[in-house]
Formats: structure tokens, sequence, C-alpha cells
């Protein structure tokens, strides 16, 4: 299932008292907590999409980098959308990429050096999960870049994804 958000708010500059100088790119991932019999971390991959569906940046991957002889690199098809777009062209664990994948609860992702090079235009914020022993969800978030004002833009999951927070600064 796929949700699209398409509303962008202004921040007020005292909620802006941290941000990093220079444009960025923050994501704010929500992870659910559910309440199932057996419980496994999600797989999340973050990219950015160009209004043609090419990645124009992949974010992050999040998935279980620890287990033996990579097998966790096995399930990473398992994002379907991300892995056609550009998972399956690249050789894991990537440096700075790929990271262990996260449990229940808010975390908060800044990407200012990977969207740093994207060209002016329309974009969407993509992000998805998938779990094992459990379902696969999608969200998109579009936006603009660059970011002429700080803009807040979230979409909501219904299973394997809580809020998504697109939080971009210029």
């Amino acid at each position: 299932m796929l949700k699209r958000v398409t509303r962008l708010l202004p921040l007020s500059a005292l909620a802006l008292a941290g941000a990093v100088q220079g444009q960025t790119l923050e994501v704010d991932l929500g992870i659910p907590r559910l309440q199932v019999a057996e419980y496994h971390k999600p797989y999340v991959a973050l990219w950015v999409a160009r209004e043609d569906n090419s990645v124009a940046a992949n974010l992050a991957v999040l998935y279980d980098v620890e287990l033996k002889d990579e097998e966790g690199e096995k399930w990473l098809k398992d994002m379907r959308q991300w892995w056609r777009r550009s998972g399956r062209s690249l050789d894991m664990p990537i440096d700075g990429l790929s990271g262990a994948t996260k449990g229940p609860g808010e975390h908060r992702l800044v990407f200012s050096d990977r969207v740093a090079d994207l060209a002016p235009g329309e974009y969407r914020l993509m992000v998805e999960a998938a779990r094992e022993v459990g379902g696969r969800e999608m969200l998109e978030v579009p936006f603009q870049w660059p970011p002429q004002k700080t803009l807040e833009a979230a979409a909501s999951g219904d299973e394997e994804l809580a809020t998504v927070k697109l939080i971009l600064a210029p």
C-alpha cells in the first residue's frame, strides 16, 4: 500500500534552533510497536525519487547487518520497490548507507551529505519497510529541492511504519 502526503507546512524559527547550517533533509522515522506472537525488526530503505521514479539518492538501508555470512542481505529484496530501482545493483554493506535495523520508536536520520548534489526540482522521499513474518509497506512524501524555507511534511503508515516526517531546511 502506498500513501502520499502533499501538504507542506512552514516551521517556526524556534523549532529550528538546533538545525545544521546548510541545506538539510531530516527524516523522523516511526517504527510501531506491534503486538504479534513473533516480532522481527523491519528492514527499511529510504531514498529520494525523481518524478520518473528513478533514484536520485539512496539515503539509508537498515537491515540485519550482524547475521553471519551476510545472511541479512538475502532478505533485502523483500523491499521490492527499492530493490527493483537500485538495491540489486548495490554491493552491500555500504559505509554510511547501510546500518542496523531499528526497533520500535522514533528515530531521527539526517542526510545533509546525501542530498548536497540534488539538482533543483520535484522529488519524493520514499520509505519502504518489510518485516519477516510480517507485511510490507511503503510511504512517499513529495517535496521540492532546494528548500527556500524550512518545511515539514508527514505520512502515516498502517502496519509496518508509523509516522514518517520529512523536515527540509535551507
